[in-house]
């Protein structure tokens, strides 16, 4: 067994043989498993850091969602509310002058009016003037039913118009109804009332 020692075709670690030196590094997996770990580690970071900077740019979308339907709500009639402006200020001069004529002030409310419902189609708000109409419960409301030659149901007088805005009624329309007329009970048959 100790013959091997001596053997000279053997490498000698003693002797300074590189290969002989270099050779039990080679078969040592540790410095491969450091440097996979060290990876790892770097590449573990970075997916955190990328998981963190997605999050906190969700949240930053999700604040700017809620701050714009917050201020949608807020600021939903600005636009109508530009519109009415121009009534107003119509509104402010008919009432502070104090030398215009009658006609002239009715010439001012008449333009005023043109402006407020110049405001109200740009608001898409509708009348409802359900004159010599159907009566419809959902967008008219009765106020009295009145003998009439027109067909039950019929809208015979409006007392105040009604509103829609789109498709929702803001204000019902407030209406006089007609009772119809209501047709005399048949006289009885004399045959049917024997059974005959």
């Amino acid at each position: 067994m100790h013959d091997d020692i001596n053997r000279p075709d053997l490498p000698d670690a003693a002797d300074g043989n590189p290969a002989a030196e270099s050779a039990p590094a080679g078969n040592d997996p540790a410095p491969d498993l450091a440097a996979q770990l060290e990876a790892a580690r770097a590449e573990s970071a970075q997916t955190k850091d990328a998981l963190l900077r997605a999050l906190a740019d969700a949240e930053n979308i999700r604040r700017r969602a809620v701050a714009d339907v917050t201020s949608a709500h807020k600021y939903a009639i600005e636009g109508f509310a530009n519109n009415l402006l121009a009534v107003k200020d119509t509104l402010e001069m008919a009432v502070n002058d104090k030398t215009s004529t009658t006609e002239q002030l009715r010439m001012g409310v008449e333009l005023t009016l043109k402006n407020l419902a110049a405001a109200f189609e740009k608001a898409k708000i509708s009348e409802i003037d359900p004159l010599n109409q159907k009566f419809d419960p959902a967008r008219h409301q009765a106020v009295s039913h009145v003998d009439s030659d027109q067909p039950a149901n019929t809208v015979t007088q409006v007392f105040q118009k009604g509103y829609l805005l789109q498709d929702r009624v803001l204000r019902p329309a407030m209406v006089a109804v007609a009772k119809g007329t209501e047709k005399p009970p048949a006289a009885e048959n004399p045959v049917e009332s024997r059974g005959l």
